[in-house]
């Protein structure tokens, strides 16, 4: 029987992805104190394109230069970089694929060396290291700037040759926090209900629409729960899904977590869930089916796919329309290829060596500083192998028994990078 992922996916604004395979986003942190795209992103996006892969979605382009989610983001408030977006455009598409950019603001996930008063929906520190200022409850007039940016930049990359645009309200950045009602304890019109929290999200879909028409495909990436008491649920995350199919988004990808509960890299509600669960792949593919249940737009799942069997049982058997790969393409950038022509997997690499302590995260964890580190050495180490193909080279899987060191390595860049932005500009 052929391989259903060898399947394109037509979207309802009739543009067709050519195979089920999605490089979900992931942060390349490679921009200058200029904010700018340059040739690492140029190199990268064309090498992960020569993979096989049918959709690249770039990782965190900002919308606002004075809100960041780590030195290093590409920002679009105009079109001064235009030439370079073209370029970054066409590698991503240099082999038959589309990329699409994903538009981004931080909110109160904007880190202390960037802005020490950030905003939010409400004035809800993030408390993680002193590393997070207290945020500023955004204004009205806050709001409307801000949906403003997310049009604007979507106007820009439509007219660089990007293919279209993902939405990130998921993982705790700004429209996150909207929806989420720990992050979002206002009492007007964008507070309150679901149908209020998600009023943001929705008039960031509208106006970018407005901007770029009806056959350029505009996508969100949702949270299917934030894994936390009192946040954002599966229950919501499909009531929200409901509203943007009626507004006519084109696709949703489902992810989780933010950066209190970091799902989206360790899996889903770490804390609860049981032994039998902690094998499986696919994180979110239990929200997902909720969520398909609920809608018919395409749906793309990430987060944990490393077999060939899985993701054709997700597609087969769940009614899953893409499958999101991010940190396997960062050690295998051919993966997409060699599993359309059979290869069974694995994919990705054994993370093990990459945690201290216990090992895992939540209760095996022996504290949050263990689960912190943890985590983001697993990011961190993913965040080289980008670094190196940027450069042309390989991916390397040597030396990855180091989590203490791919943390300090974090801290590094991210100190450094924003004291050169603050002070080379």
């Amino acid at each position: 029987m052929p391989s259903p992922l060898s399947d394109p996916i037509v979207l309802p604004c009739g543009a067709t992805i050519k195979n089920r395979f999605c490089k979900s986003a992931m942060t390349e942190a490679f921009a200058g104190p200029d904010d700018a795209p340059n040739a690492a992103h140029v190199t990268l996006y064309d090498r992960w394109a020569q993979g096989g892969v049918g959709l690249q979605i770039t990782g965190n382009v900002m919308v606002d230069r004075r809100y960041l989610e780590r030195p290093g983001n590409v920002v679009i408030e105009d079109d001064r970089d235009m030439d370079m977006l073209r370029a970054w455009a066409a590698a991503g598409k240099s082999a038959g694929g589309q990329i699409w950019m994903q538009i981004s603001h931080p909110g109160r996930q904007c880190p202390i060396v960037v802005n020490t008063r950030p905003l939010s929906p409400s004035a809800e520190k993030l408390q993680i290291l002193g590393l997070f200022g207290k945020p500023k409850a955004m204004t009205t007039d806050d709001i409307d700037d801000a949906i403003r940016r997310y049009a604007t930049a979507a106007r820009t990359a439509q007219a660089a040759g990007f293919d279209g645009v993902q939405i990130h309200a998921a993982h705790g950045y700004l429209i996150s926090q909207f929806l989420s009602p720990i992050t979002n304890r206002r009492s007007d019109d964008w507070g309150g209900s679901i149908e209020n929290r998600a009023r943001f999200l929705r008039a960031v879909y509208a106006a970018i629409r407005t901007e770029v028409g009806p056959q350029f495909p505009v996508a969100v990436k949702l949270n299917s729960s934030d894994f936390q008491k009192g946040g954002f649920t599966i229950e919501e995350s499909c009531a929200v899904a409901r509203l943007l199919e009626s507004d006519g988004i084109d696709l949703i990808e489902l992810s989780g977590g933010s950066y209190e509960q970091m799902s989206f890299v360790t899996g889903d509600d770490a804390d609860t869930r049981r032994d039998s669960t902690r094998k499986r792949e696919a994180y979110f593919l239990h929200y997902a089916r909720a969520v398909r249940a609920a809608v018919s737009v395409p749906l793309v799942v990430t987060g944990g796919f490393r077999t060939r069997a899985a993701m054709e049982e997700a597609v087969r058997d769940h009614g899953i329309d893409g499958i999101g790969l991010a940190r396997p393409l960062c050690v295998h950038p051919d993966a997409v290829n060699a599993l359309l022509s059979g290869d069974d997997g694995p994919i990705g690499i054994q993370e093990d060596g990459l945690t201290i302590g216990r090992g895992r995260l939540g209760v095996n964890a022996r504290n949050w500083l263990v689960n912190l580190v943890n985590t983001v050495s697993r990011v961190e180490y993913h965040g080289w192998q980008m670094t190196r193909m940027s450069r042309g080279l390989a991916p390397d899987s040597s030396g990855r028994n180091a989590a203490i060191l791919w943390f300090l390595w974090y801290l590094n860049r991210t100190t450094m990078k924003g004291l050169r932005r603050k002070f080379v500009r």
